[in-house]
């Protein structure tokens, strides 16, 4: 069903999976993950605040508001495209993909969690080969930023594997705890060296004056 809102008419699909604008029934059906938990293993993947450590029900509430708060704020100087991840038409986590002065710098950043039931599939890696299709085949980015703390290694490997280049650390807190984050950069030549030809966008074009991104 077409929606009325271009960003959630988005979709991109790999020959694994897809990415599809996250409308309230997608999100309706991603609750009992968010319910199961998804941050609970060590080392804990996410800095603060996150809806993620709250306890259930607060959990998905704040979840479910922060994302439709975001939705809300939209603007070229600061956007946020929030995706659920479907496999064989199942929601199992979210891609987004985030830009702020996009318009004059050309940069994005990402964010993705998975069930941990789908985790160290390689869906990981695909979605955020999707996302960075995304970025920079259908909106025309020049650089994509990345970051995660320092002992996540499966974030980190991703980024290592897609070609992004290590670019500083910072500091911040997961649960009150100080801990070393791992910035990343990947520039849009080091990612057409690696592009591929099996991803497949849809809705865009409808997308991007909803950005204030002119035609490329």
């Amino acid at each position: 069903m077409a929606h009325t809102y271009p960003p959630l008419n988005v979709e991109v699909r790999t020959p694994r999976l897809a990415l599809a604008g996250a409308s309230d029934e997608l999100l309706e059906r991603l609750v009992p993950v968010v319910r199961a938990g998804i941050a609970d293993a060590e080392p804990l993947p996410f800095d603060d605040p996150i809806s993620f450590y709250a306890d259930s029900p607060e959990r998905e509430w704040r979840w479910l508001r922060g994302i439709w708060a975001g939705r809300g704020r939209v603007s070229p100087d600061a956007w946020r495209l929030y995706f659920a991840v479907l496999v064989d038409g199942e929601p199992i986590g979210m891609q987004d993909l985030i830009g702020r002065d996009f318009t004059r710098f050309g940069t994005v950043s990402s964010f993705s969690w998975l069930a941990p039931a789908r985790r160290g599939q390689g869906l990981g890696t695909e979605m955020r080969a999707a996302i960075l299709h995304l970025a920079f085949a259908g909106l025309g980015a020049r650089e994509a930023g990345s970051d995660a703390f320092v002992d996540n290694e499966a974030s980190n490997r991703i980024s290592r594997g897609l070609g992004y280049e290590p670019n500083g650390t910072d500091w911040d807190t997961r649960r009150g705890e100080a801990a070393r984050i791992q910035q990343w950069r990947l520039t849009r030549e080091a990612w057409e060296c690696r592009r591929r030809d099996d991803i497949e966008l849809a809705g865009v074009e409808e997308c991007r004056p909803v950005l204030g991104i002119a035609e490329p």
